[in-house]
């Protein structure tokens, strides 16, 4: 079954004023390759966020944290206060994130976005674990499939990779995200009305399985 968990940002008023904007840096791990991990945040004024992952070529994040390489292959989804999927992305690409010293691959997640006014979701999957859309509530494509990674053909029996560069396409289950210059830091309601907002309480759901994509 699919593990989803939630990260809410208001912790960081225990240590940063109301009107500052802040980063946040996270670390974990999944106990399945189709687990889910979301973060909630306000935004008061239009402002520039960046949400980043570390874990699979790793590097020094925001707190100054160096995470190992070799973690899963992430995706993100960014959903607004009202569970509309707004942006997706899954490689961010060279110039935003580095490559994997193992695969050569610039897989790491980046989104960089101008975003109004109001309450955002983000979440974070393994590829290919995709936000079914237009709506939170469509869930995500491999929900219910664990260990689906195994099909990707590196032989463990999860977290593999779809590069087929041996024996870098075995991976960790391990993940770090960024959520950068997030302004203001929103106060400790705002999640839980989020969250009966866009009706997580008591979520579950199964979807179709999607085809990989390469």
């Amino acid at each position: 079954m699919t593990s989803t968990r939630f990260a809410c940002l208001a912790a960081g008023l225990l240590f940063t004023g109301l009107s500052t904007a802040a980063d946040f840096s996270f670390e974990g791990a999944f106990n399945q390759d189709d687990d889910i991990r979301h973060f909630s945040f306000s935004v008061g004024a239009t402002s520039d966020v960046t949400l980043r992952s570390w874990g699979y070529a790793g590097g020094v994040n925001a707190a100054g944290q160096t995470i190992a390489r070799g973690g899963f292959d992430t995706n993100l989804a960014l959903f607004d206060g009202s569970g509309a999927l707004i942006y997706i992305n899954d490689d961010g690409g060279p110039g935003n994130v580095a490559a994997d010293s193992g695969t050569g691959q610039y897989w790491d997640a980046f989104l960089q976005v101008t975003l109004a006014p109001g309450d955002y979701l983000a979440s974070l999957t393994q590829y290919d674990n995709f936000a079914n859309g237009p709506t939170f509530a469509n869930g995500f494509s491999r929900d219910g499939e664990g260990n689906f990674t195994a099909d990707f053909g590196c032989g463990a029996a999860a977290f593999c990779d779809v590069s087929g560069i041996s024996p870098y396409d075995q991976r960790s289950n391990h993940w770090a995200l960024d959520i950068l210059d997030v302004s203001p830091i929103p106060e400790p309601e705002t999640y839980a009305l989020l969250l009966a907002g866009l009706g997580l309480i008591g979520f579950t759901a199964r979807h179709r399985k999607a085809e990989a994509l390469s």
